[in-house]
């Protein structure tokens, strides 16, 4: 059962968020092969764990976008 995935590349640290923190905001532009190295759409996310930018994440859901920090 493979899924197809997708590699994103984090652009900007937003922020924390969740009730405790664990959890950060972050701005991800994907890693298209046929837009020529990145020059594709960006979305927000949310990931869990420790990340900074530069960071490469592979998405196994990519349609949906995080809602905003207040």
């Amino acid at each position: 059962m493979d899924q197809p995935v997708k590699l994103a590349k984090v652009n900007r640290v937003l922020g924390r968020t969740g009730n405790t923190g664990n959890v950060t905001q972050v701005r991800v532009e994907f890693m298209d092969s046929e837009s020529g190295g990145g020059t594709g759409r960006s979305i927000v996310r949310n990931v869990k764990g420790p990340v900074r930018e530069g960071d490469i994440l592979c998405l196994l859901e990519w349609e949906r976008e995080a809602r905003r920090l207040r």
